[in-house]
């Protein structure tokens, strides 16, 4: 998973040691064209840096507003906890990087090793608990819409703190698994074949939701209030639509190249696709920013929420 590592997630089955990401997109200059993209390690600490605090705000707001102690915010707090993740393993990474750039740690010894496989399973972890995270979103602004009335006994906080437990128990589990086993073929092949098909599903709910949407509203448009909840819950579908839109362009290049790295290194259009590798593990931290701020736009509450949090340590600082 590292730039100048050896990344677990493309060795292959009987082999113990393999080039890392970078060192494979270093190969590619030999047989193509393509000239290596690097961003800076400074980027990198910062973009890491804002995308960490920014959803460490999330949390706060939600836990300070008992106004957000929804499911519907629990499960964006799981979202905001992920992309903590990701932000997380970019920095630890660099930080690895560094020390062995100065010499205070080697590649190869053992407890470099055991580093690698836990920056590895956060790394998989982020992106599992994304990706559950959304699904878990999108369930539940689906029985928002569709079963408006009975939402409050279906979606329970209680069922939500239960499955955000089921979710981040299995991705804690798999992400450990896949991080020590990852030489193994059986284990990389369901790891990425996992993102296009969660994808996959999330999408044809969405389209499954707005098809229904229209006729749904048609039955509840003579209940009191129903303009305002309907419009409000369609704010939220499209609100989750915009985290997957974002979600897919930040995270399908890397595990594109997660792929062409494991099936087809030494291809020249591959190798050419793989020297902008650090472009791609920029955009995974970009993702950690871009959330928050779709999070401050698109809800009121929480709009003011952060509003009333920036006003009062401001009023404690003048103080």
């Amino acid at each position: 998973m590292s730039t100048e590592r050896p990344s677990n997630l493309i060795k292959h089955p009987g082999q113990t040691s393999i080039p890392s990401l970078e060192n494979i997109s270093d190969f590619s200059l030999n047989i193509t064209d393509c000239t290596q993209v690097v961003v800076p390690e400074e980027v990198f600490f910062t973009v890491a840096a804002a995308g960490i605090l920014e959803n460490l705000l999330v949390l706060i707001a939600v836990v300070r507003n008992k106004n957000l102690h929804l499911p519907m915010y629990f499960f964006i707090c799981s979202l905001a906890i992920s992309d903590m993740l990701g932000s997380l393993y970019k920095t630890l990474e660099n930080i690895f990087i560094i020390l062995c750039k100065m010499g205070y740690l080697t590649r190869r010894g053992d407890f470099e090793k055991k580093l690698d496989d836990a920056m590895d399973s956060m790394f998989i972890l982020s992106l599992l608990g994304s990706i559950f995270s959304l699904l878990a979103i999108a369930a539940d602004r689906y029985i928002t819409i569709f079963y408006a009335l009975r939402y409050h006994n279906i979606m329970t906080l209680r069922r939500a703190l239960v499955i955000l437990a089921i979710i981040w128990t299995f991705c804690a589990g798999s992400s450990i698994a896949i991080a020590l086993f990852s030489y193994e073929a059986a284990t990389v092949i369901p790891f990425t074949i996992l993102f296009p098909l969660m994808m996959f599903f999330i999408l044809c709910l969405y389209v499954h939701m707005f098809l229904l949407a229209r006729s749904h509203a048609k039955k509840i448009a003579s209940l009191p209030t129903s303009t305002v909840h309907q419009r409000t819950n369609m704010k939220g579908a499209i609100t989750l639509t915009i985290f997957l839109g974002v979600f897919l362009c930040c995270w399908a290049p890397f595990v594109l190249h997660i792929l062409l790295a494991r099936f087809c290194p030494h291809n020249p259009y591959c190798a050419c696709y793989m020297s902008i590798f650090h472009v791609n593990g920029t955009l995974i931290m970009c993702n950690a920013i871009i959330d928050p701020m779709i999070f401050a736009f698109r809800s009121p509450e929480l709009r003011s929420t952060f509003k009333k949090m920036f006003c009062c340590a401001r009023s404690n600082w003048n103080w």
